[in-house]
C-alpha cells in the first residue's frame, strides 16, 4: 500500500509558513496540530481524505485540516500534488467561516508552488577542465 506524504510548501526563498507557525506556538498546541498533520501521512488512494471532523473541503480542491487544541481552533489549508499533501496555510479560526484572505493566501502559495514544480528542469552545468567527461 503506497502512502500520501504531506509536506510542507516552500517558498522561493526557502521559507516555510506553516512550520514557522507551528514552531512558534507553545509545545502542546504544536503537538496538537503535528499529530493532526500526522494523520495525514496515513491517507491512501483508497482512503484519499480524513472523514469530517477531521478534515473538509473548502473551495474546489482546496481542503482544510481541522486541529484544536483546548477551546483554541487552528485550520491548516492543504492541497494534493500527486503523492504529495502540500500544507500551504494556517492560521488561528475565530469565525465561523475561513477568512477569505486565508483562502486567497493557500490559493496564491498553491500557484507559487506548481508553477515552479512544472517548470523546465534546468540542464546542470558542464564540468570543466582537462578531465571533464
Amino acid at each position: 500500500m503506497s502512502y500520501l506524504q504531506a509536506v510542507y510548501y516552500r517558498d522561493p526563498n526557502g521559507v516555510e509558513p506553516v512550520r514557522e507557525f507551528v514552531d512558534a506556538l507553545d509545545e502542546d498546541e504544536q503537538a496538537a496540530i503535528d499529530n493532526q498533520i500526522d494523520r495525514l501521512n496515513l491517507l491512501t488512494d483508497q482512503m484519499p481524505h480524513l472523514p469530517f471532523p477531521h478534515s473538509s473541503q473548502v473551495e474546489g480542491e482546496l481542503r482544510e485540516l481541522r486541529c484544536h487544541y483546548g477551546r483554541r481552533l487552528y485550520r491548516v489549508l492543504y492541497r494534493r500534488s500527486d503523492r504529495l499533501l502540500i500544507l500551504l496555510d494556517v492560521f488561528a479560526k475565530r469565525s465561523a467561516k475561513i477568512p477569505a484572505g486565508e483562502i486567497r493566501v493557500a490559493q496564491e502559495r498553491w500557484a507559487d508552488f506548481k508553477e515552479r514544480m512544472d517548470a523546465e528542469r534546468r540542464t546542470p552545468p558542464r564540468a570543466a577542465g582537462h578531465d571533464a567527461p
